[in-house]
């Protein structure tokens, strides 16, 4: 029988990015997160891990053993997170009044955090998840730190910006990984879905789209949803928007007979309405009536709706009020993006000791 790989989780949330990893053949020896929902959610959905409640900062060598015991922290295969992203966000270039990278006191405290359990435990692989931005030249500096600091720790480092699309999530969705192994080579996934508007000769399947993966949880036509109104008192003009389209499609550059806005002053989210024939755009971490993704039959995602679009089991269990539910899915990776990513490191594991034995 072959060995489970194991792995230490950070920043854990509800569990979407540990799920894909267990689903890769990784056991999640141990988690921890702030968040009081998360916790009770990711505890509910990994019986068998040891689970932490606290800051990243006090998630020492001394608390971890004291959990699991010293010997389970032997030889650990992998450790995986993703530190809070707000700091690297698309956000902080129009907050200009909030600090971005490490100089928000988050990310330092996220990022340093990660990088004293990287050095303390030593696993033969990392994988550091956040938002594309991490990748912007503007966070330079800090994705400069990560590597250096993870390559004199004697890990070979790579990094690269993902969509979720491209793995069969029915979300357009782009993350930034950095991933690090101390034997042997790694080797980024290879999409198995692609773009139907690419003209790069593929015949791989095109994108899943958010009708197919949700379509069946909306079968009534009439059904009331009360509690799920959207669009607050812009609701008369979002029902005039087409599916896949937002508030530009009411300016006057788009055409419109009777503007109500102008172009490019609010969010690009504002109004956005997802196609049944595209994939979701990027499900946020806070639920809204009036910044999308946002249905097509102009109302608020229902969460079982949510769990879809992310690539979560419909019977994963997440604590809270929906409002609560909605943050911890929103801020998740989602996990057939996550096992992607697991298989690979599972392989490269694999080879490395194939070779290590040989030798």
């Amino acid at each position: 029988m072959t060995k489970r790989l194991r792995a230490v989780s950070l920043f854990s949330g509800c569990g979407g990015l540990d799920l894909g990893i267990r689903n890769a053949g990784f056991d999640i020896v141990a988690a921890v997160d702030t968040d009081r929902l998360a916790a009770r959610s990711h505890e509910v959905n990994f019986p068998e891990s040891a689970f932490f409640e606290g800051s990243i900062a006090d998630f020492s060598r001394d608390r971890v053993e004291g959990m699991v015991g010293a010997e389970a922290l032997e030889d650990i295969d992998l450790l995986v997170g993703g530190p809070p992203c707000p700091p690297f966000s698309k956000s902080r270039f129009y907050r200009t009044d909030k600090p971005r990278a490490m100089d928000d006191p988050v990310g330092e405290v996220t990022i340093s955090g990660y990088l004293e359990t990287l050095r303390w435990l030593r696993p033969r692989t990392f994988l550091l998840e956040n938002v594309a931005g991490m990748a912007f030249k503007v966070h330079r500096e800090t994705l400069d730190h990560i590597l250096a600091t993870a390559e004199a720790l004697g890990y070979r480092c790579s990094s690269r910006v993902l969509n979720a699309a491209d793995f069969g999530v029915p979300q357009i969705r782009q993350r930034f990984f950095v991933v690090g192994t101390l034997d042997g080579e790694f080797e980024w996934p290879e999409p198995t879905h692609r773009d139907p508007t690419s003209t790069d000769g593929t015949d791989l399947p095109t994108w899943i789209t958010a009708g197919s993966a949700i379509a069946d949880l909306d079968t009534d036509e009439n059904a009331s949803d009360v509690g799920h109104v959207a669009g607050g008192k812009h609701r008369h003009l979002l029902e005039q928007i087409p599916p896949g389209d937002n508030y530009l499609f009411l300016t006057a550059k788009r055409g419109h007979p009777d503007p109500q806005f102008e172009w490019r002053k609010r969010y690009w989210s504002f109004l956005l309405k997802l196609s049944p024939d595209m994939p979701s755009w990027t499900i946020q971490a806070r639920r809204s009536n009036n910044m999308g993704p946002l249905h097509w039959r102009n109302r608020i995602l229902r969460i079982e709706e949510v769990k879809r679009l992310q690539t979560f089991p419909d019977d994963w269990f997440l604590a809270g009020t929906v409002e609560q539910q909605w943050r911890q899915v929103g801020n998740a990776v989602p996990p057939k993006l996550a096992q992607a990513m697991g298989d690979r490191l599972a392989l490269s594991l694999s080879v490395a000791s194939s070779t290590l034995q040989a030798a």
